[in-house]
């Protein structure tokens, strides 16, 4: 079920699963190791690490995916993450970071709340770069791909 929020001052009305677990979290109904939260973001540990310091950052305001996001919510959203990674890398000390979004179920988005994974990467992990997710060599020229890509942003 989706309901209407109420808006905060000069700002659009916002929209909220009543079943979504981020949501939940975001309003402190689920518990969750929170680690960062500001008006717009909240950041938790992953309740399924893959690493220690795992974290997920999710916007307080329910959107599936990026797509679904207002342009203006993406800043906060980001920074919320670099604050994380700095936290994380100050605490912890990992060699890396992998920082990712699963966008839609094939691409394994578990929850639709849109959320961005932090994952602290250590020597010898085992783990791969983000490019290892798939390997499905395009037919066509990547200058093919650019054109159709660049039309479809500028229509």
């Amino acid at each position: 079920m989706i309901r209407p929020v109420r808006p905060a001052q000069g700002r659009q009305v916002h929209y909220e699963m009543a079943n979504c677990v981020f949501c939940k979290i975001a309003k402190k109904e689920i518990a969750a190791e929170v680690i960062y939260e500001d008006n717009e973001t909240i950041a938790f540990l992953d309740i399924h690490p893959r690493a220690q310091g795992h974290a997920i950052v999710v916007p307080k305001t329910h959107r599936e995916n990026i797509l679904e996001a207002q342009n203006e919510e993406l800043g906060p959203i980001f920074s919320a993450v670099k604050k994380v990674v700095s936290g994380i890398s100050e605490s912890i000390s990992p060699d890396g970071f992998t920082i990712g979004i699963n966008h839609g179920k094939f691409a394994g988005q578990e929850i639709d709340h849109l959320h961005i994974h932090i994952i602290p990467r250590f020597t010898g992990d085992g783990g791969r770069s983000i490019q290892s997710v798939a390997d499905n060599k395009p037919s066509e020229t990547i200058q093919e791909t650019a054109s159709k890509i660049k039309k479809a942003i500028n229509k």
